[in-house]
């Protein structure tokens, strides 16, 4: 699976705790074996994020990304609830 990263995503990535960010490189490993894993909580979104899926860090931050084709990922936001209204 190929995952890229947006440069928004990027930027705020940075932004994050590293205690955050060790999170997420866990996350990210088992998303990359399955982006199913029940642990990610892997859902769809409306709205006007229509077409793109969201999954866990933790209980607090969340990574966005889309499904460019079956075997390539985009990364375009990651943080806390207020990801969903950017």
């Amino acid at each position: 699976m190929e995952i890229s990263y947006s440069p928004k995503f990027a930027k705020e990535y940075k932004k994050l705790s590293n205690s955050i960010k060790l999170k997420a490189e866990k996350k990210e490993k088992l998303f990359r074996q399955n982006p199913f894993n029940k642990s990610l909580k892997t859902h769809k979104l409306g709205g006007k994020l229509q077409g793109f899926w969201a999954f866990s860090i933790d209980y607090k931050y969340r990574i966005i990304f889309e499904f460019i084709k079956d075997d390539k990922i985009t990364f375009h936001l990651v943080g806390s609830h207020s990801i969903y209204k950017n």
